[in-house]
């Protein structure tokens, strides 16, 4: 059977690929140590899943309104006015089956053939997939050459008359990099400018280190709202990567549509994962403020780690999020040739040494891997000897004559 040409788009997901396939060679007894993770390694607090528990004991199990429930609703309403200051009405908020589903649906109702989406490169693995499924042009701004922070001049550069929409992932996925305020207030003037949509992506807002200050293009001006479509998720703020709940708040016209394509496809999300999620909002954010912590002290040991055990790979200095960006470009200096490509360096992690990480041209730049931190204090010390035993320039070379 042939199968139609949206799926020659596309291609899988490489951090669930690799975190897959590392599980696969644990099951085979594989003493494997996996840098894979997109998701924190902290239990659902007791809270959150007792509430999913009272949810199913009373019944909660059945359809609900498509775009979701009005308490969730009304808790993201709140926590939009309290986080930001501006205020949204249930109809300018959807629900989704997780932040991914969110942005599906926002780019499939957006996007008509050969519009451009601009975002900011290196970039998490989906928005290109699902920009190129909606029939739009993925147009990626290179950040490497700026500390791989997004700017007014990148966008300038990048912009055309076909040009839709601008993504702002800050932190961001991969390189935990926050934006600077600055930058942040002149992307959203020109958008306004030129009647692009911002799509800001806040799905690590609140884990970020060094005491230093998220900034939403909504806090900017209000006005803004028109203009921006804000997406998250309780995923990594409450460890609910498994609830796969989302959602997104924007123009009720933009949200209208979005809930119009939800209702032919997923219809509700899940009805009791959607009181785990009311839980969650309604409840403080004591568990997000240890989990950040510890996640710091995690990011804290990999640097100094890299800076004083292993100099020849060189990690990015990540604000936010759990993972770290590192270039190793020196590595396949130092392998003759042995290894040229991200790619080749995660198999030869994986192969040799039992370490999965995830390669940086799945982000949009080769000369970089990605590290997730969201696991075992232990787990990543030994890993991180690893990779010291790995990119040793001896056993480098004798890759190189095997």
């Amino acid at each position: 059977m042939k199968l139609s040409c949206r799926t020659s788009l596309i291609k899988p997901s490489a951090t669930l690929a690799i975190t897959a396939k590392a599980k696969k060679l644990k099951s085979e007894g594989k003493d494997i140590v996996s840098f894979g993770a997109g998701e924190p390694d902290f239990d659902t607090p007791s809270y959150i899943k007792d509430a999913v528990k009272d949810a199913l004991d009373k019944g909660f199990t059945k359809y609900t309104p498509v775009s979701g429930i009005d308490e969730l609703k009304n808790a993201i309403h709140d926590k939009f006015l309290t986080d930001y200051g501006v205020n949204y009405e249930n109809n300018e908020i959807l629900v989704s089956c997780g932040g991914k589903h969110s942005l599906y649906n926002l780019f499939m109702v957006l996007l008509n053939d050969g519009d451009e989406v601009i975002i900011p490169s290196p970039y998490w693995v989906s928005y290109t997939e699902i920009v190129k499924l909606a029939g739009g042009i993925p147009v990626l701004a290179d950040t490497s050459f700026n500390n791989f922070k997004f700017n007014l001049d990148m966008l300038k550069e990048n912009f055309s008359s076909k040009t839709k929409a601008v993504i702002i992932n800050s932190p961001s996925n991969p390189t935990g990099v926050l934006l600077d305020e600055k930058d942040i207030i002149e992307i959203a003037m020109f958008a306004i400018e030129k009647d692009i949509l911002i799509i800001t992506d806040d799905i690590y807002e609140k884990i970020i280190f060094d005491d230093k200050n998220f900034f939403n293009v909504l806090m900017v001006d209000k006005s803004l709202k028109e203009n921006t479509v804000a997406i998250n998720a309780v995923s990594k703020t409450y460890s609910m990567t498994g609830f796969r709940i989302g959602y997104a708040a924007g123009h009720k016209e933009i949200i209208s549509a979005m809930n119009n394509l939800q209702s032919q496809s997923t219809s509700n999300p899940t009805s009791f994962a959607q009181y785990g999620a009311l839980a969650a909002l309604r409840g403080n954010l004591d568990f997000t403020m240890k989990m950040k912590e510890e996640f710091e002290k995690r990011r804290n040991y990999m640097l100094d780690f890299f800076e004083n055990e292993i100099k020849t790979v060189k990690p990015v200095r990540p604000d936010g999020a759990f993972y770290i960006f590192a270039d190793i470009s020196e590595v396949f200096k130092n392998s003759g040739g042995s290894i040229d490509s991200s790619t080749k360096f995660c198999s030869y992690l994986l192969d040799s040494y039992l370490v999965a990480a995830v390669p940086g041209i799945e982000f949009g730049n080769d000369n970089y891997v990605r590290l997730s931190f969201a696991t075992d204090f232990n787990v990543i010390k030994e890993g991180l000897n690893r990779i010291k035993e790995a990119v040793n320039i001896d056993n480098l070379k004798n890759l190189k004559r095997g």
